[in-house]
């Protein structure tokens, strides 16, 4: 367990109450409402996220987890070998993806986060963290590993309701990994990266409801910037989409309400028309499940994994319904 004075010490704070909270804990304090939490990162990963938010807040948007500052004036505390940051706690609700006006203010709130996270130029001391140039490597290099993660439940001596749940979908899969691969091969992805290396803008990289909180003031927050990096702004957008979708059955509708509120304030080009298309093309969602299932990334009961494919795979017929009225809706050709 932590050492509450360290973290009082090093913070110049008094505790009054600590209770945890989905992995961080709430924090009363005599300055205030308090996160604390611990983070599984090095500290010049820690410098480049804190910049990012500090960034943010001098460019205009103020709406994120501000970190507190320790009494030498770094944004964390070391306890033992652990490394803790405290940041403002946010009152408000989490945004709700079944209501359309939570969707599109939480979209317009993206949009105004990427204008505002332009010009951004890491601190020295920082781990600069990017992936601008590697989806193509990356899309082939996770097409791939449907394959390697197929033969490893193959030779499982005891194979589980995953297994070939797994076995049976790949191939399904793959194709639209393939697919996703070509679209972004035939699109100006590459010159997309350099616009971004030029403008110096990142991404939150975790955009979805927890992270997204609506205050009494009906200002949106945005919290959590721990996977935040170099990026082109629709990855951003896609994952949204896709977090959002996914509970809305797949409906085009929606996917036109969330672009069409990110387009008022932040217009996209037509050619990120074309990678936002493979993005959502890719099958980030059943690519990830294996890894974590065949890679023992978490420790979840085989039951939920079991669970968490199938209600993928019932998703299929919507989802690729919903892929052709985007290619059609948004003139994408393959």
């Amino acid at each position: 367990m932590m050492r509450e004075f360290e973290i009082e010490r090093q913070f110049d704070i008094r505790i009054e109450s600590i209770k945890p909270n989905k992995g961080v804990y709430f924090l009363k304090t005599n300055k205030g409402m308090k996160c604390l939490k611990r983070i599984n990162y090095g500290i010049q990963k820690l410098y480049f996220v804190y910049a990012a938010k500090e960034h943010l807040i001098n460019n205009g948007f103020k709406y994120v987890d501000k970190y507190n500052l320790n009494m030498e004036g770094e944004p964390y505390a070391l306890v033992n070998e652990d490394i803790y940051t405290l940041s403002e706690w946010l009152e408000g609700r989490e945004c709700n993806f079944h209501d359309d006006n939570d969707i599109i203010m939480a979209s317009k709130a993206l949009a105004c986060m990427h204008i505002s996270s332009k010009g951004y130029d890491p601190p020295e001391n920082s781990k600069l963290k990017t992936d601008l140039g590697r989806w193509p490597h990356l899309m082939e290099k996770r097409v791939k590993a449907l394959d390697k993660m197929r033969d490893m439940s193959r030779k499982r001596n005891r194979k589980g309701d995953f297994d070939f749940n797994y076995v049976k979908n790949v191939e399904f899969y793959k194709k639209l990994g393939r697919r996703a691969f070509n679209v972004l091969k035939d699109s100006d992805y590459m010159d997309m990266c350099r616009t971004t290396e030029e403008e110096k803008s990142f991404c939150h990289h975790d955009y979805t409801y927890h992270n997204i909180i609506i205050d009494k003031n009906n200002d949106v927050n945005i919290l959590d910037f721990d996977y935040c990096k170099r990026e082109v702004r629709v990855y951003d957008i896609s994952n949204f989409m896709i977090k959002v979708l996914k509970r809305r059955d797949w409906n085009i509708e929606c996917a036109n309400l969330i672009i069409d509120a990110y387009n008022e304030v932040n217009p996209l080009s037509r050619e990120e028309y074309r990678v936002l298309y493979a993005f959502l093309l890719f099958p980030q969602r059943f690519w990830r499940l294996g890894n974590r299932y065949y890679y023992n990334e978490v420790n979840w009961a085989t039951n939920t994994f079991n669970k968490k494919i199938l209600s993928l795979v019932s998703e299929q017929e919507q989802y690729m319904k919903f892929i052709d009225e985007f290619k059609t809706v948004y003139d994408q050709k393959e």
